[in-house]
């Protein structure tokens, strides 16, 4: 299966999307080595990540991996144009995000494992502003930024792969039925900066 032979080697990596997200991670893992090649409805933008700009369907058949970094709104319909994506690895990092800092789609992840029929969907590198992703390393007091990522076991071998090129810590949360706590874990936590409170000061730093 294609996820198995991914790990700890240069891939061609899909960005699906031209925001702060898609520039933060493709600039990452192109100065990591590996092949990173963009789709966008701005072609422009997504010249200035990479030189190898298509359409969302050309880019979904050459990639190995895949990085959904669309609006949450577009996700559906990015999804749809992609085409085939049997095989490959599909990076959700979308927040879907409304007013008052609800989810406007409970349980994302699942549905975009819905769409994408034969897909290796995984969930990572949504709980982080997009100035984090370009830290370089992401490091706080002294510990690397751990990632959690959710999916099969391997596609998350995959991804974690990724992470270290980061220089973070992939932490394996599980499958992707545990997606939607993570989307939660997100929304709720944005809630509390919203609200002015300290939200890191919940989780002191204990001992493993």
């Amino acid at each position: 299966m294609l996820v198995l032979d991914l790990k700890e080697q240069d891939m061609r990596i899909g960005i699906f999307g031209a925001g702060g997200m898609a520039a933060a991670l493709g600039g990452q893992w192109a100065a990591a080595g590996h092949e990173v090649m963009v789709a966008a409805r701005d072609q422009a933008k997504a010249a200035e990540i990479s030189p190898k700009v298509g359409t969302w369907s050309e880019i979904a058949r050459t990639s190995e991996v895949i990085l959904l970094a669309v609006p949450a709104a577009s996700v559906a319909e990015v999804v749809a144009a992609a085409g085939d994506l049997s095989g490959k690895v599909l990076i959700d990092c979308t927040n879907a995000v409304g007013p008052g800092a609800r989810l406007t789609v409970p349980d994302q992840a699942a549905g975009i494992a819905l769409s994408a029929k034969d897909a290796h969907v995984v969930k990572a590198f949504n709980l982080c502003a997009v100035d984090v992703w370009r830290m370089t390393p992401p490091v706080f007091g002294g510990r690397p930024l751990a990632v959690p990522i959710c999916g099969s076991p391997e596609a998350v071998a995959t991804v974690s792969s990724l992470v270290r090129d980061l220089g973070c810590t992939p932490l394996n949360a599980g499958g992707l039925d545990r997606a939607k706590l993570m989307e939660a874990t997100m929304a709720f936590m944005v809630g509390l900066w919203f609200d002015g409170h300290d939200a890191q000061a919940c989780f002191p730093p204990l001992p493993v």
